[in-house]
């Protein structure tokens, strides 16, 4: 078997994550396998403290109907969130209906969420079942939920009190049994306090609030995730894709990513229709991630690897089993001989 080519990483003290390439299948699988086993929760990908926190928050919420307000940056994953927080449930077997608060005027949008009878308005032909009777006994995913009009947010306060609504033109009841979760990247606060959100309404939805941290906040899930979508998008591209390049990389892990995982996932789809090889190259990129200079990357990467303390703390880690960091550092053996011999680094004397 040819050998293959995969992105690895290790974060630690030092600061962001440093980048290698691994070349032996063997460790190539040993990785799939942990990313599989550690690093990914439903689609959710991270092995940064902050995301391990947000699985093990998952796995606590596991038999609860708690109201949950997922916040975060535009781009960070919050609707993937609300799906493992429903796939994690005990309405996992029941329907998890989404709802775009910010693509429909406030008519529309009442219609959709409550359902509406025949005649209810120039337009309604025939009756229609709402959004709400559709997730009965599942999640109700409201994405957006800042930009909901006052009309809308009082009716979403009484579903919320009373469990019970009215579809649009009828007066008769209807209770339903449904988990609300809510998602915003607006600042909710500033609404409340301008008038334009109903405090009520907030404190409602916000039983238990779930922040996701932005991708400047946790880089050490950039290669993981550049690894996640290369694999995603050769397949779907049909072409034997297998990494990135460390130069790539580095402009990966030093981009500012505004527009957090949603512009990796551009990036990264962008790279691969250009890319006519195996390995992504800097060339490839989009313009907009490419601004640092070629002389720029190479010392930054250079530099990560040549540093006693980063090699030192992957050795502890490693137990100092030489295999295993050399796995996690993203380097061969030899080099990594290289270096605990450059820096004349040893277990007894890291001891004293």
């Amino acid at each position: 078997m040819g050998s293959q080519w995969m992105v690895a990483s290790v974060a630690g003290a030092m600061g962001p994550a440093v980048v290698g390439v691994i070349r032996d299948a063997t460790e190539l699988v040993n990785l799939k396998v942990e990313l599989k086993k550690r690093y990914r929760f439903h689609s959710i990908i991270g092995k940064s403290p902050k995301m391990q926190d947000i699985f093990r928050l998952i796995e606590t919420l596991k038999e609860t109907d708690t109201t949950i307000l997922i916040t975060g940056e535009s781009g960070t994953g919050k609707e993937l969130l609300a799906k493992a927080l429903h796939y994690e449930s005990s309405r996992s077997h029941m329907p998890l209906i989404n709802v775009s608060c910010s693509a429909l005027n406030e008519g529309l949008l009442e219609s959709e969420l409550f359902g509406h009878v025949k005649g209810a308005f120039t337009g309604a032909i025939r009756e229609k079942i709402g959004r709400f009777q559709l997730a009965d006994g599942g999640t109700l995913f409201f994405d957006e939920i800042g930009d909901t009009s006052p009309l809308i947010q009082l009716k979403l306060l009484r579903v919320l009190q009373e469990r019970e609504f009215e579809m649009v033109g009828d007066s008769t009841p209807i209770h339903v049994n449904v988990r609300i979760l809510a998602a915003t990247n607006k600042n909710i606060k500033e609404k409340v306090a301008t008038g334009e959100f109903r405090e009520d309404l907030y404190y409602r939805l916000r039983v238990l609030e779930i922040t996701l941290p932005p991708l400047r906040e946790r880089r050490e899930d950039i290669p993981l995730l550049v690894n996640h979508f290369v694999a995603e998008f050769a397949k779907r591209q049909k072409k034997e894709i297998n990494g990135v390049s460390d130069d790539a990389m580095a402009i990966f892990l030093n981009h500012s990513w505004p527009g957090n995982i949603r512009e990796l996932e551009n990036a990264i789809e962008h790279a691969t229709v250009l890319s006519p090889g195996k390995i992504i190259e800097v060339e490839h990129l989009p313009n907009d991630i490419n601004t640092i200079p070629n002389t720029r990357i190479k010392t930054r990467v250079r530099k990560a690897f040549d540093n006693a303390e980063i090699i030192l703390q992957a050795l502890h880690k490693a137990g100092w089993n030489k295999a295993k960091a050399s796995r996690n550092l993203g380097i061969s053996r030899p080099t990594l001989y290289r270096k605990i011999k450059k820096f004349q680094l040893s277990e007894t004397a890291s001891k004293v």
